[in-house]
C-alpha cells in the first residue's frame, strides 16, 4: 500500500511536469547564473574560484526547484479545492507527496551537469574531481535531505494561508545560511552556529573539498551530518502533516478564516 502511495505519487509529478516549462525554471536559470557567477570570478583574475561559480548555481537549483514544487503543489490542490480531499483519503499523503517531490528533486540534480558544461565551455577546462566517490555520495546525500526537507516545506504551506508567502522568503535567506557561493567560514562569526543547522552549509562545503586535491578532513563525519539533518526534515515533515491531517478529519476543511 505504503509503495502503491509512493509511486502513484511519482507518476503524477511527472504527468504534471509534462508540456509545463514553468516546472523547470530553475534549470532553465542555471547555465545562465553559471555565466554570471564564472564570468565575474574570471574577470576578476580569480579563476581558482571557478568552481565556486559552478558549484552555486547548480545548488541554487536544487533547493529553488524543491522549494518551487512543493509550495506549487499545495497551492495547485488548494486553488483546485481538492486538498482536503487528498488529505482525507486513505492513502497516505506525506508519501504522495514524498513520490513528487522525489521526482523534482532527481530531476534537479541535472543542474550539475548543466553548470560542468557551461563552466567547461567558459574556460576550456572542464572542471576535475579530485575525491569522486566522496563527491557521489555528497549528492546522494544532499537529495536524500533535499527531498526530505521538501516535505517540510509541503506540510508548512498545508498550514499555513498562503503557500507563495513562504515561498518568497525561502530563498536568498537560506542560499546565505547554506553557504552555496561564499563559503560559511567568511560570514560572521555570530552567524555560523546558525547555519550548521542548515544542510545545505555542509553539502556546499563538501562539494567544494571534494573537488579540491587535498585531503578531505571528516569526511563521514560532515556526510553524517548531512544525514542526520535530512531525517530530522523526514520526521517534522511527518508530525506536520499528521497535524494537518487531524485538522482535516475534525473540522472537514483546511480553509483559513
Amino acid at each position: 500500500m505504503g509503495l502503491d502511495v509512493f509511486v502513484a505519487g511519482w507518476r503524477m509529478q511527472l504527468q504534471s511536469m509534462r508540456n509545463n516549462p514553468d516546472w523547470f525554471l530553475a534549470l532553465i536559470l542555471a547555465p545562465l547564473q553559471t555565466v554570471v557567477f564564472v564570468t565575474i570570478f574570471q574577470h576578476a583574475g580569480r579563476g581558482d574560484l571557478t568552481s565556486y561559480g559552478v558549484l552555486a548555481p547548480a545548488l541554487i537549483a536544487l533547493w529553488g526547484m524543491s522549494l518551487q514544487t512543493s509550495g506549487e503543489l499545495i497551492t495547485r490542490e488548494r486553488e483546485n479545492g481538492s486538498l482536503e480531499g487528498l488529505l482525507a483519503a486513505p492513502g497516505r499523503f506525506d508519501l504522495l507527496m514524498l513520490g513528487r517531490t522525489s521526482v523534482v528533486t532527481g530531476l534537479s540534480l541535472m543542474a550539475f551537469v548543466e553548470c560542468w558544461l557551461v563552466g567547461w565551455l567558459l574556460t576550456g577546462d572542464l572542471l576535475v574531481i579530485a575525491h569522486p566517490a566522496l563527491f557521489t555520495a555528497a549528492v546522494v546525500v544532499t537529495a536524500v535531505a533535499m527531498t526530505g526537507w521538501a516535505g517540510v516545506m509541503a506540510s508548512v504551506f498545508v498550514l499555513a494561508r498562503s503557500a507563495r508567502t513562504f515561498q518568497n522568503s525561502l530563498s536568498y535567506p537560506f542560499y546565505v545560511l547554506g553557504g552555496v557561493l561564499v563559503p560559511v567560514a567568511l560570514l560572521p562569526e555570530w552567524l555560523q552556529p546558525l547555519t550548521r543547522l542548515v544542510f545545505l552549509s555542509w553539502s556546499s562545503d563538501l562539494f567544494r573539498d571534494s573537488l579540491a586535491a587535498q585531503p578531505v578532513e571528516d569526511p563521514l563525519l560532515r556526510l553524517a551530518a548531512i544525514v542526520v539533518l535530512g531525517a530530522a526534515g523526514y520526521v517534522l515533515s511527518h508530525r506536520l502533516l499528521h497535524r494537518a491531517l487531524r485538522r482535516a478529519r475534525t473540522t472537514g476543511s483546511l480553509a483559513h478564516a
